[in-house]
């Protein structure tokens, strides 16, 4: 027994892969490729996207926004557990990856759900103007503007919807006092922030390189 999360090495890690994974072909497929390429540390780990897959199914959501998208393995899985008449709003720069996005979603039959649009996400954000419309958000993106995300996913959420952070424990980095990096002092101002932020729910999840989950309030 343990009153504190355990720390996954090597062989932990795998066999919870082994017990728990339910990664399709197609899935692991996409995985490989992106992991050729030299970005490929931006891709969400396998029982991240199976959780996100869960937390679609039981919220009921049928509405959903991803920002930063890469190589499409996340929204791919979030796609899949969407009822047909689910749809999925994919913001991210151009780029080369963009192709494999396309590519896998179409051989998953669920292209139809998802509108890719390839903007800065703080430009795409602020031409949706319908306020709490969405039931999930998934952020992924460049973490300088973690903080405007989350001001624009309370806005574009319904009450009770999710908005769900990636890479707030952010490898350890997280822990530095004076951090150089413009991306950690944000991952850091953002965790500050949620941690008193009336406005939400919140859990930080050990998962990958941490997800924290805000429900609306």
């Amino acid at each position: 027994m343990t009153n504190r999360t355990l720390n996954l090495d090597d062989s932990l890690y795998q066999y919870l892969l082994d017990v728990s994974l339910r990664e399709t072909s197609l899935l692991k497929r996409l995985r490989d490729e992106t992991q050729t390429l030299p970005m490929a540390r931006w891709q969400v780990a396998p029982e991240q996207g199976q959780f996100l897959a869960l937390l679609v199914k039981l919220t009921g959501a049928t509405r959903l926004l991803e920002i930063g998208t890469f190589t499409g393995y996340s929204a791919l899985c979030m796609a899949a557990a969407l009822p047909e008449d689910g749809s999925l709003i994919c913001c991210d720069i151009p780029g080369d990856y963009n192709a494999i996005a396309w590519r896998y979603w179409q051989e998953a039959g669920l292209a139809e759900r998802i509108d890719l649009r390839l903007a800065p996400a703080l430009e795409t954000l602020a031409q949706l103007e319908q306020p709490g419309v969405f039931d999930l958000i998934f952020i992924d993106a460049d973490k300088a503007n973690y903080p405007s995300y989350l001001e624009h996913a309370l806005r574009l959420l319904r009450v009770g919807g999710l908005a769900i952070f990636d890479n707030t424990l952010w490898s350890g980095r997280v822990l530095e006092s004076n951090p150089e990096s413009v991306d950690t002092r944000a991952i850091q101002k953002l965790n500050r922030a949620l941690k008193d932020d009336a406005r939400v729910d919140l859990s930080l999840l050990p998962i990958g390189d941490g997800l924290t989950l805000c429900r609306k309030r």
